[in-house]
């Protein structure tokens, strides 16, 4: 799995005007909704993942025979395959509804509390090339729609997985290291700066965080 940090600074960017330190005396806030706002939807970390998908079948023969449940293998063979999946997944702030109640200035200090990150499932692609399959003689081999069936349900297990890999944490830090020069450029200091969360998230909010998939 290969982690990314996507730092967005020029895509966040404010006037030049706005730079100068000791100028935080003005009523920026709105200014720097407005500039904040320009990040539209802002992707912070990307997530390359590489996984298996395995599925294996045997035809058996189950029933009863004199009040006696019978389950036996038939001869006919097992199936057997391994598909290589390649997901990619976002992370990113959506700052569509950001506004001014997203703000609090006391005196120099301010606080820009962000809307919740989402996780995205951009892509997945099967290398076709790479499948293995172990198929006997006396089976048919596997369908173009069992292997898409399998390749949804190897998608659902990356998305199971999310919570695991850390991707709103690196989401949620690169977000602030963005925005922070953003802000020292109209005039706040760094440490009066305070990007926050509306929560610290949890593995039962990852339903409410996850996007649809898109492709």
């Amino acid at each position: 799995m290969v982690v990314a940090l996507l730092f967005l600074l020029i895509a966040c960017n404010s006037s030049p005007q706005e730079g100068k330190e000791g100028n935080a005396s003005l009523d920026t806030i709105p200014h720097m909704v407005m500039q904040i706002k320009k990040c539209s939807k802002l992707y912070t970390a990307e997530y390359n993942v590489h996984k298996i998908v395995t599925h294996d079948d045997q035809i058996r023969l189950r029933g009863t025979i004199l009040s006696k449940e019978f389950d036996i293998p038939l001869p006919m063979g097992n199936r057997k395959i391994a598909i290589p999946l390649d997901a990619k997944l976002k992370a990113y702030i959506d700052f569509a509804d950001f506004s001014e109640k997203n703000v609090k200035r006391r005196g120099q200090k301010i606080e820009i509390m962000l809307p919740d990150p989402q996780v995205e499932l951009t892509s997945s692609r099967i290398n076709h090339e790479e499948i293995k399959k172990q198929v006997p003689l006396l089976r048919a081999n596997f369908t173009d729609e069992e292997i898409t069936n399998y390749e949804r349900q190897g998608r659902a297990a990356i998305i199971a997985a999310v919570p695991q890999m850390g991707i709103i944490p690196t989401a949620q830090e690169a977000a602030a290291h963005t925005l922070i020069p953003l802000i020292r450029q109209m005039g706040f200091q760094e440490q009066d700066i305070t990007i926050s969360f509306r929560k610290e998230f949890t593995l039962d909010d990852m339903p409410t965080l996850m996007s649809s998939y898109q492709n």
